[in-house]
Formats: C-alpha cells, sequence, structure tokens
C-alpha cells in the first residue's frame, strides 16, 4: 500500500457498521478537544479507535537481552527475560480494513515485552500470566501507511509512527510483509506462515510509550482465531539456522536498529489471524507512571 500524505478534512461516519460483538464491551466517547492535525483541520474522533476486519501477521523473535534493554527509554523499563539471557522482539503486521473514523491501512508494530519497575525479574513468567504487576510492551517503532495516523499516534500517545509505503501480500502460502524506505528501497520483509494451530485469543494489554516528559501507558484489546506454529527447541537452540528467511533486512540505514539487536534468524513463534476485530484507547488517566524523562 502506497502511503497516503493527504488528509481528509471530513472525518468519516462509519460507527454504525462495527457490528461484532466484540465491540459492544466498550463506550465509544470523544477526547477532551478535537485534534489538531495540521493547523488547518481538527478532528473529533471517538475512542477507543475501533479496528474491523483485521489481517494480522505476527512473529516473536528472541535476541540478546542487553541489545533490547538499550532501546528503553528509561534505565526502570527492563526487558521480560527468556531463557539463556536473551529478550523478545515481536513484529505485528496489520492490514486496517475498517477503522473507526479513518480510511483503511497498514502498520507494523516492533514492540518489547517489558517489565515496569520489577522488584523481581523471573524469567517468562510474565508472559504466562495474567495481568503481571508491570507487564506491558514498548513501541520502539511503527511503521505506517497514513500521515493522518502518524500525526495521531505522535501527538495522542507518543508512538513512534513514521510514514512508509508497506505492501501486504500472500506469497507462497505465507503473508509476507515489505517496508520501503525514504528512498523507496525495501529495507524490511516478513513472512509468517497462514497455516498453524488455530487458537482462539481474547486479550487485553498495556502499551507504554513516551509522550514528552511523560511515560504513558494505553490499553489495547483484540479477538481472533489465529493459526499459530511454535519453536519451543530455540530456548536451547540459539541461532538455529532457518529453512527459509522469515526476516530479512537490507543494509538501508532504515534497518539499522533492527540489525543491532541482533535477532534470532528463526522466530520463537508465529500467529496469524483474519478478520481480527481489536480497539487502542486513549492513555490511561490513573495511571501514575514510577518514572519520569525530565
Amino acid at each position: 500500500m502506497k502511503a497516503t500524505h493527504v488528509i481528509d478534512p471530513v472525518l468519516l461516519d462509519n460507527a454504525a457498521t462495527f457490528t461484532d460483538p466484540f465491540f459492544q464491551r466498550f463506550h465509544l466517547r470523544p477526547a477532551a478537544a478535537p485534534l489538531d492535525l495540521d493547523g488547518t483541520i481538527a478532528k473529533d474522533y471517538l475512542f477507543p479507535t475501533f479496528y474491523g476486519d483485521v489481517t494480522c501477521a505476527q512473529a516473536i523473535f528472541l535476541c540478546p537481552w542487553e541489545r533490547a534493554y538499550s532501546l528503553m527509554p528509561h534505565p526502570l523499563m527492563k526487558p521480560v527475560r527468556m531463557p539463556g539471557g536473551r529478550a523478545l522482539i515481536v513484529f505485528s503486521c496489520y492490514q486496517y480494513r475498517k477503522v473507526l473514523g479513518v480510511a483503511p491501512y497498514n502498520e507494523i508494530a516492533m514492540t518489547i515485552p517489558l517489565l515496569l519497575d520489577p522488584d523481581v525479574s523471573v524469567p517468562l513468567l510474565p508472559l504466562l500470566w495474567p495481568g503481571y504487576p508491570g507487564f506491558g510492551y514498548y513501541v520502539f517503532s511503527m511503521p505506517v501507511t497514513s500521515l493522518e495516523n502518524r500525526i495521531r499516534g505522535h501527538k495522542i500517545w507518543g508512538l513512534p509512527k513514521v510514514v512508509q509505503d508497506i505492501d501486504i501480500d500472500t506469497l507462497n502460502g505465507d503473508n509476507v510483509t515489505v517496508a520501503m524506505d525514504d528512498e523507496g528501497r525495501r529495507y524490511f520483509e516478513l513472512r509468517v506462515p497462514r497455516t498453524g494451530k488455530p487458537t482462539r485469543f481474547q486479550q487485553d494489554a498495556w502499551l507504554f510509550t513516551r509522550l514528552g516528559d511523560r511515560l504513558m501507558r494505553s490499553r489495547t484489546s483484540f479477538e481472533g482465531t489465529f493459526q499459530v506454529q511454535k519453536n519451543m527447541g530455540l530456548l536451547l537452540r540459539p541461532g538455529t539456522p532457518p529453512a527459509h528467511p522469515t526476516l530479512v533486512l537490507t543494509d538501508s540505514p532504515a534497518a539499522d536498529v533492527l540489525r543491532g539487536l541482533a535477532i534470532d534468524p528463526v522466530p520463537f513463534q508465529t500467529r496469524y489471524a483474519e478478520r481480527m476485530s481489536s480497539c487502542f484507547d486513549l492513555p490511561d488517566p490513573a495511571f501514575q507512571a514510577p518514572v519520569t524523562f525530565r
């Protein structure tokens, strides 16, 4: 999908089309004030933002813990530890075909599961224990095909969104996501199998972002049936060579941060879903962050 740099001045009136029972869990409400997008256009969005008919391809990789920790914006934000002194990098590639109030777009969320100011850090446990204190995901990069959504992400949540072309297609049974840099060259390619063990997910999670001097916490929720493949043996055999490349990074400067993470070549787990429903809310006003960036 080619990036869209033009902002429609009219808010898309499509709230009535989100009929999946998932959305009935949430109460739509406006923000405190309309969002100024470019000095001439302001929109009064409703929240949480609803996403319907979503295709989601996820790949979860292992990397050295210290490399992941180097991306944390504060020393008290610590990646969840995995066996062997490693952490997780999660790539989530989305085709948002129906979005509350705005036009469809593609997006790649690059995140690190973390614990915020943990008293103890037990390997793996926060991923297995729903509601583990201080657990969430830090978004360190988020390419998106929409200028409007880059502005929304920056101003509301402090999300590190950049506008890029992102193609998502099916090739030889895989879901293939390709992101292009500012020169139009592909720098990121991810292949996720569309087959696996069908697994139903209904989850809520926290995303941590930095907005100015403040650490923000925002709730994301989703529901869908995923085709899941697991490679548990990677916990004992790091660096196992892949039969076919899953993640391809070129020598473009846009891939420098990702190459610096020394990501294992084989994903620890992949997930693929079609017709997923999800939503993303405003930052939690009750959140008392234990860290500051002043």
